[in-house]
């Protein structure tokens, strides 16, 4: 879709405080949003999509707390980076003979 926004003007705004019991979430994320739709189709009592912009693209949904996260992961090492380079290649041979 063509918004005429650029990369930088696509935010994705998630703003919660400790009283309210729902998360808002605000994205032009494209797979955000589709992940969200779904969801909110699926859960409707916990999940709504409460506003959606076609000129921009940008959708808005409230979440129950509890079922929104952020995962945080640990930089790889290089031994393990190495380990998963192996893998590839000698999964990648293995299909190439196939």
């Amino acid at each position: 879709m063509r918004t005429g926004l650029t990369k930088r003007e696509k935010t994705t705004d998630i703003w919660f405080d400790e009283k309210d019991p729902l998360i808002h979430i605000r994205t032009h994320n494209t797979a955000l949003k589709k992940r969200l739709l779904a969801y909110s189709r699926r859960y409707p009592a916990i999940c709504q999509q409460t506003d959606a912009d076609p000129e921009t693209g940008c959708m808005e949904f409230d979440i129950e707390k509890g079922r929104f996260s952020f995962r945080l992961t640990a930089p790889y090492s290089e031994e393990r980076r190495e380990a998963a380079r192996q893998f590839a290649k000698e999964n990648n041979a293995a299909s190439r003979l196939k």
